[in-house]
């Protein structure tokens, strides 16, 4: 009998797949992140064989992805974030912008536009968060000073992304004005979009901030300490899960934030509480298959 499962045969694919070859990886003296990427490849459209169904693969990714920085979050506070202030928001900025500057040079230098150079070049500037959080991890480095700062490093580097996703198409629109009348009109237009698009942008960010540090400190927590009380497993689970997954999915609706983000915040919200490391065990193997 047939069966028409593209949920499970994705996540059994993926799962064994990557057991196979992180094992693999391991035993060639090779982080297991290495076989977990083949594996990714292996049931991607463009080698042969079984295909994974990609939107489905995309979103179960996101979940890890949610898990992992919520788990991130959970070994962090906002002092923490605070003390490496220094390091990682103007460290982040110059490598973005830096690295930004080169690539954009390369597409010119190629023949590209402007704006797709400077896409192109900003493209190359963000690090991957999860391929940098999992390293981290699995050296144990998280809880390092170096560690900190990377993790502040790489939250800068998702807040910048939220701002130049808003900002990039209003600098489209200004590059595409022509001359004349109509050019300095949609010039204007194009300059009065990108002021409203940051001006707007900030506030949303700056929302999102303060709800999850004054309201969030104190709901999240006493959320958790009500079920902790009830003496179920499965329910203190769950309300870690909702909280994670919840956090994460209503920052990116309601704030325009990414999903990564808005776990990290929950997360670490959630590190101030004496329920903090019951949290994180009770993720841990979610985190771990997901992600």
């Amino acid at each position: 009998m047939e069966h028409d499962a593209p949920l499970i045969s994705t996540i059994v694919a993926g799962i064994v797949l990557a057991f196979i070859l992180g094992a693999t990886a391991n035993r060639f003296k090779l982080p297991p992140l290495v076989g977990y990427l083949i594996a990714g490849v292996v049931v991607g459209p463009y080698t042969p064989g079984f295909v994974a169904d990609q939107s489905l693969g995309a979103q179960l990714a996101e979940i890890g992805v949610i898990l992992l920085m919520f788990g991130v979050g959970l070994h962090f506070s906002p002092k923490d974030l605070v003390s490496v202030r220094a390091f990682a928001i103007p460290g982040a900025i110059l490598q973005i912008v830096i690295a930004t500057a080169l690539g954009a040079l390369l597409g010119l230098a190629m023949g590209w536009s402007i704006p797709a150079s400077i896409y192109f070049g900003f493209a190359l500037s963000i690090a991957s968060t999860v391929v940098l959080l999992k390293s981290l991890q699995d050296r144990r480095l998280i809880e390092t000073e170096r560690g900190r700062i990377t993790v502040g490093w790489a939250i800068v580097e998702d807040l910048v992304t939220v701002f130049a996703l808003v900002l990039i198409p209003a600098l489209v629109v200004a590059s595409r004005a022509g001359t004349g009348a109509e050019g300095e009109a949609a010039a204007s237009a194009g300059a009065g979009g990108f002021i409203g698009a940051i001006s707007f942008t900030t506030l949303k960010v700056a929302g999102f901030a303060g709800l999850m540090l004054i309201i969030g400190r104190r709901v999240i927590p006493w959320v958790l300490h009500e079920i902790a009380h009830t003496g179920s497993r499965e329910l203190f689970r769950l309300a870690v899960l909702a909280i994670a997954l919840g956090a994460a999915l209503g920052s990116a609706m309601l704030f325009g934030v990414s999903l990564a983000l808005g776990a990290f915040f929950a997360g670490m919200i959630l590190a101030e509480s004496e329920l903090s490391q019951r949290a994180a065990e009770e993720t841990l193997p979610l985190r771990d298959a997901f992600a």
